[in-house]
C-alpha cells in the first residue's frame, strides 16, 4: 500500500489546481503528500532559488489545505514526463495540471499530462485549474465497460466516493451498430439490441453495489458515444473516472480514444486509472 500521493509543481495556474486538489484528497485518504518539481539539470542550476520557492510556495499552500497531512518536496532533473512515470511506481497517485507553463495556450491538455496518463503505474488525475470556491456535488462518476481497465477504475472510483461521503453514478455507454435501411426487422433488432445491452450494463453493476452497500451507487447505460456521456454525467460531478481504455482498445495504444477524449473535453477533475501491471499481463 502506498502512503502517499505525488504532485507536480511548475508555478502555471492549472499546477496550482492540482496541488489544491491533491491536498484535499490526502487529507481525506489519510496519505501524505511528495511535491516535485521536474527540469534539466542545467535549469536547476542556473534558478536554483526561484524552483526552490516555486515548491515552497506549493507546500505552504498545500499545508494551509491538508491540516496534518506530511508534505514534503523535493527537485529532480530529467525528462518530466519520464521522472514523474516513475515516481508513479511508489505512489498512491499523481495529480498534475491540465498543462504547463511550457503549453501551448490553445490546449487543454497538454504532452506531459497525457503521457504520465497513458504510462503511469497507478491513477493519474488530471485539474485544470484552482476554484475560489468549488462547486460541491456530492458525486464520483466513473465510465464502466466491464474491462479490465475500467474494474481499475471502478476500484478507484469506489475509494473515492467513500473518502468523500459521495454518490457514485456508473456510466455505461453503448453505441447502435449501422443496420442497413432496407432490413425488414430493423426496429425489432433495435429493441433486442437495447434491450440486451442496458440489460447486461445493469448486471455488470450489481456485483459492486452489493460488494459496498454503504455507498450509493446509480447507474445509467445511455446510447451515446462514451465521450458524450461522460461530458454530460461530468456536469454534476466532482470528478470523472476512466479506465485508460476500454474493451475497444487496441492492445498496443497506452490511453484509449475514450480516456483521451474526457481528457480533453470535460472540465472537472479526471482521475485516469491502469490495471496494475500483474493485471495487465
Amino acid at each position: 500500500m502506498s502512503t502517499h500521493i505525488v504532485v507536480g509543481v511548475d508555478g502555471s495556474v492549472p499546477a496550482t489546481g492540482a496541488v489544491e486538489w491533491a491536498a484535499a484528497d490526502a487529507r481525506r485518504r489519510g496519505l501524505d503528500l511528495r511535491l516535485v518539481h521536474v527540469g534539466p539539470q542545467w535549469l536547476h542550476e542556473a534558478n536554483a532559488e526561484h524552483c526552490a520557492r516555486l515548491l515552497e510556495e506549493a507546500a505552504d499552500r498545500a499545508r494551509a489545505l491538508a491540516g496534518d497531512v506530511k508534505v514534503t518536496t523535493e527537485l529532480l532533473s530529467g525528462n518530466v514526463a519520464g521522472e514523474l512515470i516513475r515516481e508513479s511506481a511508489t505512489a498512491g497517485g499523481v495529480v498534475l495540471g491540465s498543462r504547463g507553463l511550457g503549453g501551448f495556450a490553445g490546449m487543454t491538455v497538454g504532452s506531459v499530462s497525457l503521457a504520465v496518463a497513458g504510462h503511469a503505474s497507478g491513477p493519474v488525475v488530471v485539474v485544470r485549474a484552482p476554484a475560489a470556491a468549488p462547486a460541491q456535488h456530492g458525486r464520483v462518476v466513473v465510465g464502466y465497460d466491464g474491462s479490465r481497465d475500467a474494474q481499475a477504475a471502478m476500484e478507484y472510483a469506489v475509494e473515492q466516493a467513500r473518502a468523500r461521503g459521495a454518490r457514485l453514478h456508473v456510466v455505461s455507454a453503448w453505441q447502435m451498430p449501422v443496420f442497413s435501411p432496407y432490413a425488414v426487422t430493423y426496429n425489432s433488432l433495435i429493441e433486442d439490441l437495447m434491450r440486451e445491452e442496458t440489460g447486461a450494463a445493469r448486471e455488470r453493476v450489481v456485483p459492486w453495489r452489493e460488494a459496498n452497500p454503504d455507498l450509493v451507487i446509480t447507474d445509467e447505460q445511455p446510447c451515446a458515444h462514451p465521450v458524450t456521456a461522460l461530458m454530460h454525467a461530468a456536469g454534476s460531478a466532482d470528478l470523472v473516472v476512466v479506465g485508460s481504455r476500454g474493451r475497444s482498445g487496441f492492445a498496443s495504444a497506452v490511453l484509449g480514444s475514450v480516456s483521451h477524449g474526457v481528457l480533453h473535453h470535460v472540465t472537472c477533475p479526471v482521475a485516469v486509472v491502469r490495471p496494475d501491471a500483474e493485471d495487465r499481463s
